[in-house]
């Protein structure tokens, strides 16, 4: 679980977040969105420690990131995998060598090991073929297939995804985002994810935050989402043809009640 508390951050005299209060569940998709501006990447780099609140904690599990000594804040980095917008692969390595890559840097395992767990984690994504192609010799989804293999080679606790599907085609899109919801329950990873896709909310939503002008204006589930009542939000997310239809849909088949709460 990843936890903020009264978190603030400006850049000048500038505020991009006000008083922030988060959970982020184990096992679960936590999902940030928001319009440009809205603070969802700075809090994404607040969570793993690229900037540092003026104000407020950040604890994971219960341990309080922001004072932590140099040497127990390298240790927690290393439960922390990342897949990056452009999913972020070296050019000049192959595939296999782009796993390795974690393994080369944070651990003292011996080759056979290290390919070992590099084959693993491609067999897992759907790559054990791609290990000798370069990242140009490979589709935009196998990229991102890469990048999440990347990611969990080192079995992290923590997952944060940056608009994981930026740039794929609609098919390509719902494969990764299965992807990311199956390691996420089947190692119960912490994952959070930045998106601006709302398919991917109605798809993987378990927890998703709505972020407007630096502050948290709602939170709730996938099937909380359609119903809210906050302006704002609706303002957001009705803009997407895909919520609407599922809307409608649900007032078709006479739905159109909220979920009881319990």
């Amino acid at each position: 679980m990843i936890e903020t508390q009264h978190i603030k951050k400006s850049f000048g005299d500038k505020t991009i977040l006000h008083d922030v209060n988060l959970v982020m569940e184990t096992g679960k998709c936590n999902l940030i969105i928001g319009s440009s501006g809205s603070g969802k990447t700075v809090l994404m780099k607040l969570l793993v420690g690229l900037f540092v609140p003026d104000q407020g904690s950040i604890l994971y599990d219960g341990e309080n990131m922001t004072n932590m000594p140099e040497d127990q804040k390298k240790e927690l980095r290393q439960k922390i995998g990342m897949l990056f917008q452009g999913s972020a692969l070296f050019d000049s390595m192959t595939v296999e060598q782009n796993v390795k890559f974690p393994l080369d840097m944070f651990t003292n395992l011996r080759p056979k090991e290290k390919m070992k767990k590099v084959n693993e984690v491609l067999d897992r994504v759907n790559l054990k073929e791609a290990n000798k192609k370069f990242p140009a010799e490979i589709s935009g989804g196998m990229k991102k297939r890469v990048g999440i293999a990347r990611s969990i080679v080192l079995n992290p606790k923590y997952l944060f995804c940056d608009e994981p599907n930026s740039g794929l085609d609609p098919q390509t899109s719902l494969v990764i985002d299965k992807l990311i919801k199956e390691l996420t329950t089947e190692f119960n990873i912490t994952t959070v994810i930045n998106t601006h896709d709302m398919n991917s909310v109605m798809e993987i939503g378990d927890h998703i935050i709505y972020m407007f002008q630096g502050h948290k204006q709602w939170e709730g589930s996938k099937e909380e989402i359609i119903y809210s009542k906050d302006e704002k939000l609706n303002e957001f997310i009705f803009a997407s043809d895909f919520l609407q239809d599922a809307k409608e849909m649900r007032v078709i088949q006479g739905e159109n009640k909220e979920p009881s709460t319990p």
